[in-house]
């Protein structure tokens, strides 16, 4: 894992995130599980919403486990394929008589719009601090600012020079837009963060997320490093080397020069 817990040291450097970056990773079987990983059912008692289990990894820098029977979000467990979908009509209903869209038609483009997991299996899905993590991360999620984002997208892009492409619906973002669409399409996401994920998983107003599938990390971090070393930086180093001014373009070394105030004063009464 040293790998990785590099490239999370890496970012803590460069980018700084508040909390830490969360490892993602697929498997098959519960025998693959870390030892001492939580279990939300089993560990906690109830179950939660995955976007829960990734707030736990980046604010406690605990290790999270879930299975089938610790998922308590029905849109979660249908893009994961824990517990698909048969009947469209009750997801219709869900976002009709939620005013989520104006009506059923919208309902059916929003359900067709999730991207989702075609496995073999069920999944039980692991998250784990970068830092420290005790898996390999299929996506990792980091959770940063504005300018913490942009940095992140000057990572991104530093190889291929091409702008990002994101979709957003406020709706399944972590889970569904983030590590779904991140690992389906093996490449980066930009995620603005759903209700879900401020209600019931603690986002801040200020959060944005950038989903990263293990695979592309590296080049992430790599493109970090080339653009930090040129002097593009979080944070931001601001332009400092200039002659402050007060008003009308006295000087500030001036204001104590009753010559001088007195020319300002006059100036702003004419």
């Amino acid at each position: 894992m040293e790998k990785w817990i590099s490239l999370g040291e890496k970012l803590r450097h460069l980018v700084n995130p508040s909390t830490l970056p969360v490892a993602v990773k697929f498997l098959e079987r519960e025998d693959d599980i870390p030892q001492k990983a939580k279990r939300p059912l089993q560990d906690m008692g109830v179950k939660m919403a995955p976007c829960q289990g990734s707030a736990m990894v980046r604010r406690y820098g605990w290790t999270v486990a879930f299975t089938g029977e610790d998922v308590g979000c029905a849109i979660a467990a249908h893009t994961y394929g824990w517990e698909k979908v048969t009947n469209e009509d009750g997801p219709i209903y869900f976002f009709t008589r939620m005013n989520y869209v104006s009506d059923e038609t919208a309902a059916a483009e929003v359900l067709a719009g999730l991207p989702t997991l075609e496995l073999d299996y069920d999944p039980i899905v692991v998250y784990s601090p970068l830092e420290r993590t005790k898996v390999e991360p299929d996506v990792v999620l980091i959770y940063v600012n504005p300018a913490q984002m942009m940095r992140l997208i000057h990572g991104a892009t530093y190889h291929t020079g091409r702008p990002f492409e994101s979709s957003f619906s406020g709706r399944a973002a972590s889970c569904t837009e983030g590590v779904i669409g991140a690992y389906l399409d093996d490449t980066p996401k930009v995620v603005v963060p759903g209700n879900g994920d401020r209600v019931w998983a603690t986002c801040q107003d200020h959060e944005m997320i950038m989903a990263v599938p293990g695979s592309r990390l590296a080049e992430v971090v790599e493109g970090l490093e080339k653009t930090h070393r040129t002097g593009i930086r979080y944070p931001i180093p601001a332009y400092l080397r200039y002659q402050p001014e007060v008003g009308f373009t006295i000087p500030l070394s001036d204001i104590f020069k009753p010559e001088e105030l007195d020319k300002l004063l006059k100036r702003r009464d004419a």
